[in-house]
């Protein structure tokens, strides 16, 4: 911790950067679980460092992506709960980037907040350092901006950046989907972190009992159900990726399965869905009820149970069950690729 460093004007206009660097300190413990022998940089550097080991592959191709939690915060500041919030964050990075193909390399987060409290702040960074533990990236770095006035005390925001490799003759593309491939279901955790503007306005969190166990739920809490971490499908789907020839796959985030799926389709080819064939989860059910939402309308706004869709042949089908189940995922196959221009249907 840096002793030398304090600016009573700074802390009086609402900046403690006394209390940054004891979030970094409270943090240390968290970052060094995720580090994987790559990770060259100490945390309060100016960057994050990261040797690569380009063991086995012949053409890399680096792929990134970058999200945030969105609105389910606001579940995690009325629940007094930032332990697990960062497990959303790095979910919703590296599962877009394992679509591709490409396995998680590293991660960097961000973090803005009207007040910087330091039990708080490291809370969260431990959820992001659970996230990254999940999916074999390393915590590299980060930052923790503090914005009175900006941001309510109690409030903050939260980001990530994940970079991963793939070689560049395993990229995962749709050209080889065709009319009788499988579609096959990677069952979601729950709402994951989409379509919370929705689901707030039709539970109005603010005023609900969000503690109070429910019998739709099995005994588990509004809130809890609702602030359930992302899925994080990397690993299962690197085991897949080393022992099938995956077609396509698809993440189902915001836009649900209308949204989503279509992106890994080509042209002339259509993923007909069994709606039979979905295990919905009790919480959408409550959600649909208690909102009085269409069926179209949910499955065009939240993953209704499935938090990935892969494509592989139909003959490939029952090993790629095998695989998944001892990689800890119940796959199941929910419909195929049938002849049309349109893309998606779910009959």
């Amino acid at each position: 911790m840096n002793n030398k460093s304090f600016s009573e004007s700074y802390k009086n206009a609402g900046v403690d950067i006394t209390a940054g660097y004891k979030a970094v300190e409270l943090m240390k413990s968290h970052i060094a679980r995720t580090l994987t022998g790559s990770g060259a940089s100490d945390i309060g550097g100016f960057g994050g460092l990261f040797e690569l080991d380009l063991n086995g592959i012949g053409k890399p191709v680096l792929v990134s992506g970058t999200d945030g939690v969105g609105t389910k915060l606001k579940l995690a500041f009325l629940m007094d709960k930032h332990d697990s919030i960062g497990i959303d964050c790095v979910a919703m990075c590296v599962n877009d980037i394992i679509c591709c193909g490409a396995r998680p390399l590293f991660f960097l987060d961000y973090i803005a907040c009207g007040k910087n409290t330091p039990e708080r702040i490291a809370d969260i960074v431990s959820g992001v350092a659970e996230g990254c533990v999940q999916s074999g990236a390393a915590l590299i770095g980060g930052e923790t901006a503090e914005m009175p006035g900006f941001y309510p005390e109690d409030e903050y925001d939260l980001a990530g950046f994940a970079v991963g490799v793939v070689d560049k003759d395993r990229i995962i593309d749709h050209k080889l989907v065709k009319p009788g491939d499988v579609l096959i279901a990677l069952p979601s955790s729950g709402v994951h972190s989409n379509g919370f503007s929705l689901v707030r306005k039709v539970f109005d969190v603010e005023n609900s009992k969000l503690s109070a166990p429910l019998d739709e739920l099995g005994g588990a809490s509004l809130g809890q159900a609702l602030l359930t971490p992302t899925e994080i499908y990397v690993k299962p789907v690197l085991s897949l990726l080393d022992k099938i020839k995956v077609k396509a796959i698809s993440h189902i985030t915001g836009g649900g399965f209308y949204e989503n799926i279509p992106r890994s389709i080509p042209d002339g080819c259509c993923a007909t869905v069994e709606k039979s064939a979905v295990k919905i989860l009790p919480i959408f059910n409550l959600i649909a009820k208690a909102g009085n939402i269409p069926e179209r309308d949910m499955f065009n706004t939240f993953n209704m149970g499935v938090g990935m869709c892969v494509v592989v042949s139909a003959a490939d089908a029952d090993r790629s069950l095998e695989i998944l189940k001892d990689a800890g995922v119940d796959a199941y196959i929910m419909g195929e690729i049938t002849a049309s221009d349109e893309k998606i249907r779910i009959v």
